[in-house]
């Protein structure tokens, strides 16, 4: 009974659409959650001596659930495409004609046989090691020790072995794609450009996420054609995993790149923490290179070959500690220029990237002498300063889109724009967050298990399901398996942030003045049209084709 409420739970709706592959999957492990339930409830009953119904009873009962089981199954399949339509429609896409219930169905069994042949194995092994200790201690405290050794000797296997090989063999994997040389993207010819000839950076050991950051965004000419002024060469720096033995190494070499460019001269400098894999979103750099006139400079540094979940599980300092050291040595420089002849410096991360840019920049390090701000997209749920912020929201505010005091140090932004008025004024420090309501990396959270997120109560963002409902434990493996495929999404929605949306965010945390609103419509229109072309075209000339990093 438990296990086909928990799969049909496991169907409903949550942020994201589902292939009938990943939902068979889900109802698969879910409804062994719930079978597991049953079975220790069962065996709680017996432990604690409880009286039990007659066989007669038994039987009737157990027709009586099967009946209600199968009633359960069946309309819940039956309604698993109109659950699905219900997310695809807030996100614009076409709906399906069938969830195709029999092969969910398929994948679901497959699922919960190998969970169940891992559970008997475990109970065996556990019961093994009981009986072993039966001889010298009394029978309860035997089976205590038995689940207790075994519990720690599928832990460990699980940990130190098949994690591990499997970390060691996607970090392989992940390098050998980083080294690989695309044939469409020849070394930079321009002296002044990362990479040449001229670079303190080699061109092979950029990596592919850097060897694309280079080679993609508008060039001055490009930049005029869209606003009718005169433009500069934006200078992009970046330096890869091969650059440098160490954090610092790569650091200070980032630098002395930086300096060569004369990206010190500019009038915007963005020091860049970029996901997992090295990747940096083309929507947000694109867009503030248009709305500056190409007088932006920007740097960043790799620190990992793994995309941002891994990253996150097995090098989570890793990447803070690459971010600490690219910061204090920009910063370092950066404070000593006169400040009446240095850019304005601002942070920017995407996803794993903002939350170690946020560790990047201390209070107390920088209060005496401030950045200008900050841009943080898609930051992940274990972001300390957004957790902080969202959760001292001010009263009446959502969760998916949360109002911070007077809005003069953070604000928050979405497909909508900002929660508060434009002519705001801000402080001394410009902090924004740009995300969507339908982004399971930014609101996934462990205790769904056990209580209904706040982001779920009325109003809801503009792109989660009216469907969607809360249950305990399913809803938070549902919003795990929206994590992983939070960038299957259309642009505009789950993990992959448009670039017309980075324009607004890009206006107010860098306070650009020179455009007028017909203006901005112009370029949001170009940018977003640019980018949607090169999604649907050739990966390979596609700079937001590692994505998923």
């Amino acid at each position: 009974m438990l296990g086909a409420l928990f799969f049909a739970a496991a169907l409903t709706p949550t942020l994201i659409p589902r292939s009938y592959l990943t939902q068979g999957a889900l109802a698969g492990g879910c409804f062994a959650i719930g079978y597991f339930a049953g079975v220790l409830w069962r065996r709680l009953w017996h432990y604690l001596e409880l009286p039990e119904p007659s066989a007669r009873a038994r039987s009737i009962a157990n027709v009586l659930a099967a009946a209600g089981c199968l009633l359960v199954v069946i309309v819940a399949l039956g309604r698993t495409a109109e659950w699905q339509n219900s997310i695809r429609a807030v996100m614009k896409m076409a709906p399906v004609e069938t969830a195709h219930p029999l092969k969910v169905c398929v994948i679901a069994l497959i699922t919960f046989v190998v969970l169940l042949v891992l559970g008997r194995l475990f109970a065996l092994t556990a019961g093994f090691l009981a009986d072993r200790t039966r001889r010298v201690i009394p029978r309860k405290v035997a089976n205590v020790i038995g689940v207790l050794v075994a519990a720690l000797l599928f832990w460990s296997i699980a940990s130190n072995i098949l994690i591990r090989t499997a970390f060691d063999a996607l970090d392989s994997s992940f390098r050998e794609l980083d080294a690989l040389h695309e044939p469409e993207r020849p070394q930079p010819s321009a002296p002044e450009r990362t990479g040449s000839a001229a670079s303190l950076v080699k061109w092979k050991e950029l990596g592919r996420t850097g060897r694309r950051f280079i080679a993609s965004g508008p060039t001055a000419a490009e930049i005029s054609a869209v606003t009718g002024k005169p433009a500069r060469e934006p200078v992009r720096v970046y330096v890869g995993l091969g650059s440098g033995d160490t954090a610092q190494a790569r650091a200070r070499l980032a630098l002395e790149e930086l300096k060569r460019q004369h990206g010190f001269e500019r009038k915007v400098l963005i020091v860049i923490t970029p996901t997992g894999t090295g990747w940096i979103d083309p929507s947000a750099m694109d867009a503030v290179e248009y709305l500056h006139h190409g007088d932006v400079a920007s740097v960043a540094m790799q620190y990992s070959y793994l995309n941002s979940p891994l990253s996150l599980l097995f090098q989570p300092e890793y990447g803070a500690d690459a971010a600490r050291a690219l910061f204090a040595d920009i910063y370092g420089y950066w404070t000593t220029l006169p400040k009446d002849a240095r850019p304005k410096l601002y942070l920017h991360g995407l996803s794993l990237g903002a939350l170690n840019s946020e560790k990047s920049a201390e209070l107390f390090e920088t209060i005496g002498d401030p950045i200008a701000g900050a841009l943080w997209s898609g930051p992940p749920f274990e972001s300390r300063i957004w957790r902080s912020i969202t959760a001292n929201r001010n009263p009446g505010s959502p969760a998916w889109m949360p109002e911070f005091r007077d809005g003069r140090f953070v604000r928050f932004m979405n497909q909508n724009g900002p929660t508060v008025p434009p002519d705001t004024p801000w402080g001394p420090m410009r902090v924004v967050y740009l995300q969507y309501a339908s982004d399971a990396i930014t609101f996934f959270a462990y205790r769904d298990a056990y209580q209904a997120p706040a982001w779920m109560s009325a109003p809801r963002g503009p792109d989660v399901s009216p469907e969607l409902r809360w249950y305990p434990i399913v809803t938070m493996l549902q919003l795990a398996l929206d994590m992983a495929v939070a960038t299957n999404t259309p642009m505009g929605f789950g993990h992959v942030y448009a670039p017309e949306h980075y324009v607004d965010a890009w206006v107010a945390v860098t306070d650009v003045d020179d455009w007028s609103a017909d203006a901005l419509v112009r370029l949001k229109t170009h940018l977003a049209a640019a980018a949607r072309k090169a999604a649907e075209g050739n990966a390979s000339d596609d700079p937001a084709a590692d994505r998923g990093g």
